[in-house]
């Protein structure tokens, strides 16, 4: 069966996806991550899309999906190397991705998912204190 590769990066994991999309292989996506960041405890997720030239209704909600059980298992997404045509069929299909966040290159994702982990820590720290 084809997988999507998923690799840890520190506290983050990448994903890099430079194969054309199809049902399967997004659901076998979904669970094969999210198992992953339960095993790695990974407090971030980074998924490049720059491989794809199209997103159907159905791949763009899986990412959200992806996204929301990420955020319920304490870890954030972002998508990084979005072509424009994405983008612009992300729109005219209604799809706004709530919980994703986008960067343009992985320099920018990391540094986004970075600054996320280090205001959830503050975050914890002063709630500890507080108490």
């Amino acid at each position: 069966m084809e997988r999507i590769p998923i690799l840890k990066l520190g506290p983050f994991l990448l994903v890099s996806i430079q194969v054309d999309m199809h049902d399967r292989l997004v659901l076998t996506l979904q669970d094969d991550l999210t198992e992953r960041i339960v095993q790695t405890r990974a407090r971030g997720v980074l998924i490049d899309i720059s491989g794809l030239d199209m997103v159907d209704s159905f791949i763009g909600r899986m990412l959200g999906n992806i996204a929301g059980m990420a955020r319920i298992l304490d870890a954030e997404t972002v998508v990084i190397g979005m072509q424009p045509s994405v983008a612009i069929t992300l729109v005219e299909l209604g799809l706004s991705l709530p919980g994703i966040r986008t960067a343009l290159n992985i320099d920018r994702g990391m540094d986004l998912l970075r600054a996320s982990l280090e205001e959830r820590t503050e975050d914890f720290s002063a709630g500890n204190q507080a108490g």
